[in-house]
């Protein structure tokens, strides 16, 4: 779409009128929201909004779960998140109003900053793992039921749904979940013991953007309180993360030795994600890690 439905230019009117802004015409921009909303620029005379919606049946609650991830890592104050608005559920839509992001050129040391930042937005902590309501992954359910167990969970919150899903849509073979339950079996002896951190949960290259002063900006979270290196595992699955992002976040927030191999368990939720979404050859990666446990 690229004028805003009706019910949802009301919405986005009361939501405004709230901030004590008042009502009026405004300008739209689309830009896209993603490959499930609609989303774009939303010009007032009082400044820019950032404006996503879409259809509240197919997708329940996920604005009002976005909504409170941004603002769970907006109130860390590591890293600059886009401020929420409103959002609110019309008619048949639901919708998501934000501060707008103008990018700029990166700043001469923002991969660095991104490092230092993100190690101490992951200093965040919780007493378990998880969080106090669900959200989502994209377009699919994540389900944050707390637990005090970190392996406990990353299996029964995290793997199984999404192997679950997989095999009930045809997607995913018998023979992989075998493979996943001795996966299961041999985790205690691979993946390392840290408090829960505060994660994004969804970074990729494509999450994090710049903003007016060059630095790092992240938008479009599926936060939870996970082990911290669930983030940097995202970070390296599709690439565009400099090397010195690494070595700020390692000097800020030394990780246990043995990363690299805990980081490939770690990039087979994201996969399964993506089976699920997509297909293709995503499933390929994940039996080429599971080759190399199993």
């Amino acid at each position: 779409m690229s004028s805003i439905p009706e019910p949802v230019v009301r919405g986005v009117n009361e939501a405004l009128q709230s901030q004590g802004i008042a009502s009026g015409s405004f300008r739209f921009t689309a830009t896209g929201g993603g490959c499930i909303n609609n989303g774009g620029r939303l010009q007032t005379g009082h400044g820019s909004y950032f404006l996503k919606w879409n259809y509240a049946r197919r997708f329940p609650g996920m604005f009002d779960a976005e909504a409170k991830g941004l603002t769970l890592l907006f109130d860390a104050h590591a890293i600059r998140i886009p401020a929420v608005v409103g959002t609110d559920v019309r008619d048949d839509y639901q919708f998501i109003l934000m501060e707008f992001i103008a990018p700029a050129a990166r700043s001469r040391n923002y991969w660095q900053a991104l490092g230092r930042q993100l190690a101490a937005l992951h200093s965040v902590s919780w007493d378990q793992f998880g969080l106090d309501h669900n959200n989502y992954i994209g377009s699919l359910a994540q389900n944050n039921t707390p637990a005090r167990e970190w392996i406990s969970f990353f299996i029964e919150r995290r793997l199984e749904p999404q192997l679950k899903f997989g095999v009930d849509a045809g997607r995913i073979g018998k023979d992989v979940v075998t493979q996943f339950e001795i996966l299961y079996r041999k985790l205690p002896d691979i993946l390392c013991v840290e408090k829960p951190s505060l994660v994004h949960g969804d970074l990729w290259s494509g999450n994090v953007i710049v903003d007016d002063s060059g630095e790092p900006c992240l938008i479009d979270p599926a936060v939870y309180y996970g082990h911290r290196e669930v983030d940097l595992a995202m970070t390296e699955l599709f690439g565009g993360f400099e090397r010195s992002f690494y070595d700020a976040y390692e000097e800020a927030f030394p990780t246990q030795p043995g990363l690299e191999e805990r980081l490939d368990i770690y990039k087979l939720y994201p996969l399964l994600v993506h089976v699920n979404l997509f297909g293709g050859g995503y499933l390929g990666e994940v039996r080429s890690i599971l080759r190399r446990f199993v």
